[in-house]
């Protein structure tokens, strides 16, 4: 019954599209092609940040990327390297403020 109710809604409404749908409708709506220029400096942020990541000491930015870009919790981490996660935290905190410094003193 309630799917007879949704055509007839669709059907009334003039609702034959929906931007959830894999066919590229709401990509094209919701996104523009970026300019060359926005591309290089999207490539030169990317460098910058990539080069400030591995001036980090290895198990330090192994941390900071497993946090800031995988996503991982600090609990996470902390069970994976069998360490307490106040141990983690610092690090990551640690690791962010000395990119922050490599960032301000490189560029």
């Amino acid at each position: 019954m309630t799917t007879i109710n949704h055509t007839e809604r669709a059907r009334y409404n003039k609702a034959y599209y929906s931007l959830d749908c894999d066919d590229g409708i709401e990509y094209s709506a919701c996104l523009h092609e970026p300019s060359p220029q926005e591309l290089m400096d999207r490539k030169e942020l990317f460098f910058r940040l990539w080069n400030a990541l591995n001036s980090l000491p290895e198990i330090q930015g192994r941390r900071v990327d497993a946090h800031l870009i995988l996503g991982k919790s600090y609990r996470q981490i902390a069970r994976e390297e069998g360490v307490d996660k106040s141990t983690i935290r610092r690090s990551v905190e640690r690791g962010k403020e000395q990119i922050k410094k490599y960032l301000r003193e490189n560029y």
